[in-house]
C-alpha cells in the first residue's frame, strides 16, 4: 500500500471536468450539410470546484456546450450556468455543498440554501432556452451567448429533465418527483406549459412511494409516470447511508390518467423490479397504450439500500403495454433489440404518436458502461437495427435527430452527436444521414480539445 487515495472515475479521462468558458471556430472536415443551420445544445456535470465528499456524476455543475452551424460552418462556445450554488462557490473559491447538497458535507454556511446544478438538460419552448435538472426550477439562458438569466419561478417549484413538447398543441408537458415541502417526500406535480411559454397547470398527488423518477411518458391522450424502485430516504441519508437506493422489494408501478383528467383518476399498472432512465417515445391504439424504454434489470449507478455496491447490468430497448380495457393492471414486456444502449431519441415531431424510427448510443464490447462505443438506429416496423461503429476507445454521446425540413418525411433528415476521440483525447461535433449511420458521418467539425462526458442535448434550428 503507498498510501495514495483511489481515483473517482467520474473525475478522470474524459469525466474529467474541463474549467475554461472558450469561443473557437472549429475546422470542418468532410461536409456540414448546408441545410443544416441552426445550435446544437449539449448539458452535463462539471465541478467547479474539488467535491468535499465522495462524488456522483449526476452532482456537478452544469455546464452548456454549443455548436453553431450556419453555411457549412460551425462555431463553439461552452459556459457555466451561473446557478446560485455556482455563483456562492466561485465567491468563496472553493466547494461549499455536499453531493446532491447532502447536508452531512456541505458547509454550515450553504445549509438550507439553493444547492440546483441545472446539468441534465437543455431545451427550447415558448422562445426561451432553459437548462433543467430534476431538484430545480427551469433556469434561463441566452440563447446565443449563453448568459445565465436566472431561474424561472412561475413554476413554483422543482420540475423534470425531462419534459415533452406536443407537436401538435406546442405544449411543454412536465412532471416533478419530491415535490413536496420535506426532501423526498412521495408527492409528485404534474405540469403543462402552453406554447407561448405560460404555466397553465401544476397539480399534485402521492406515489406509492418516493422514488428518483427522471423521467416519464406522454401520448396524445395520456400520461405515464414511472415510480421505479429507485427510492430516496432523509432518513437514511442522515444516518450515514445512500440519499438514492435501490430496494427492489418495492417493485415497479406505473401511473396512468388521460391528460384531461384530474390526479385523482390515475390508475397503477405493476410489474417486476427494473429501472428506467428513458424512454424512447409512447403513443396509444385503441384501448392500448405502447412505450418504448431502455429497460435495465437494476437502477445502475447506484448503492443497495444497506449501502452495498450496486452492478451496472445494461439497458436494452423493451417495449411496455398498458391495456386499460384489462383489469388485471399488469404491465406487459418485449424486448425489441438485444444491443445494450442509453439514450434513446427520434424524430420529434412524432413524440406521443406512433413512429418508426429511433437512434440510441450503444455498446458492442462495453455493455453496462457509460461510454457509448456506437451508435444505433433500430427501425420499429422492420425490426431492422443497424449500426456505426466507432474506432478503440472513442465514445459518443446522446444522438439528436434534426429534420432535413419540417415537413421531410419521418426519419429523413441528420443525426447529430458529440463524439469523444480518444486517441487526439479531443472532441467532435458528427452529422450523419440519418437513415444511413452505418455509412459514417458525411461531416464533422473538430474542437481543439474534449467536451466532458454528460447528459442531453437538443437542436434550435435558426
Amino acid at each position: 500500500m503507498d498510501g495514495s487515495q483511489p481515483v473517482n472515475p467520474y473525475l478522470s479521462g474524459n469525466f474529467a471536468p474541463v474549467r475554461s468558458e472558450d469561443d473557437f471556430v472549429l475546422e470542418v472536415v468532410g461536409e456540414i450539410p448546408a441545410g443544416l443551420s441552426g445550435a446544437f445544445y449539449r448539458n452535463g456535470p462539471n465541478p467547479q470546484f474539488a467535491p468535499r465528499d465522495d462524488y456522483h456524476w449526476f452532482s456537478g455543475d452544469g455546464m452548456i456546450h454549443a455548436v453553431f452551424v450556419e453555411d457549412g460552418r460551425a462555431t463553439y462556445r461552452n459556459r457555466y450556468v451561473r446557478t446560485p450554488k455556482w455563483v456562492l462557490e466561485h465567491e468563496a473559491g472553493r466547494a461549499l455543498y455536499g453531493t446532491f447538497g447532502n447536508p452531512m458535507t456541505s458547509d454550515p454556511s450553504v445549509i438550507g440554501k439553493d444547492g440546483g446544478v441545472a446539468n441534465t438538460n437543455i431545451v427550447w419552448h415558448g422562445g426561451r432556452l432553459l437548462a433543467l435538472e430534476e431538484g430545480h426550477p427551469p433556469f434561463e439562458l441566452d440563447p446565443v451567448t449563453l448568459d445565465s438569466k436566472g431561474y424561472r419561478n412561475e413554476y413554483r417549484g422543482r420540475v423534470t429533465a425531462h419534459p415533452k413538447m406536443d407537436p401538435e398543441t406546442g405544449e411543454m408537458v412536465w412532471f416533478a418527483y419530491s415535490a413536496g415541502q420535506l426532501p423526498f417526500s412521495d408527492t409528485v406535480s404534474y405540469g403543462v406549459t402552453d406554447a407561448a411559454g405560460k404555466v397553465t397547470r401544476r397539480d399534485d398527488f402521492e406515489a406509492p412511494f418516493s422514488s428518483m423518477v427522471h423521467d416519464f411518458m406522454v401520448t396524445r391522450g395520456h400520461v405515464l409516470f414511472p415510480i421505479l424502485p429507485l427510492t430516496g430516504s432523509l432518513q437514511r441519508a442522515m444516518s450515514g447511508g445512500p440519499a438514492f437506493a435501490w430496494e427492489p422489494d418495492k417493485g415497479s408501478h406505473v401511473g396512468v390518467m388521460a391528460r384531461d383528467a384530474g390526479v385523482e383518476t390515475l390508475r397503477w399498472f405493476t410489474t417486476d423490479p427494473l429501472y428506467v432512465f428513458h424512454p424512447m417515445n409512447a403513443w396509444e391504439e385503441g384501448s392500448k397504450i405502447f412505450a418504448d424504454v431502455m429497460e435495465y434489470p437494476r437502477a445502475p449507478l447506484f448503492p443497495n439500500a444497506d449501502g452495498g455496491r450496486g452492478q451496472n447490468a445494461p439497458a436494452r430497448l423493451v417495449r411496455w403495454t398498458f391495456d386499460l380495457a384489462d383489469a388485471s393492471n399488469t404491465i406487459r414486456r418485449q424486448p425489441l433489440d438485444d444491443l445494450a444502449g442509453e439514450f434513446p431519441r427520434f424524430d420529434e415531431r412524432r413524440a406521443g404518436l406512433a413512429y418508426r424510427h429511433g437512434w440510441f448510443a450503444g455498446n458492442t464490447e462495453r455493455p453496462g458502461d457509460v461510454r457509448f462505443d456506437c451508435l444505433a438506429h433500430i427501425d420499429t416496423a422492420s425490426g431492422k437495427r443497424t449500426i456505426h461503429e466507432l474506432g478503440p476507445g472513442d465514445a459518443t454521446g446522446e444522438p439528436v435527430f434534426v429534420p432535413r425540413s419540417a415537413d421531410a418525411a419521418e426519419g429523413d433528415g441528420w443525426l447529430v452527436a458529440l463524439i469523444y476521440r480518444a486517441a487526439e483525447d479531443r472532441s467532435e461535433f458528427a452529422v450523419f444521414d440519418a437513415l444511413d449511420i452505418a455509412a459514417g458521418p458525411v461531416g464533422a467539425a473538430k474542437l481543439p480539445r474534449r467536451v466532458p462526458f454528460g447528459f442531453h442535448g437538443n437542436w434550435r434550428a435558426a
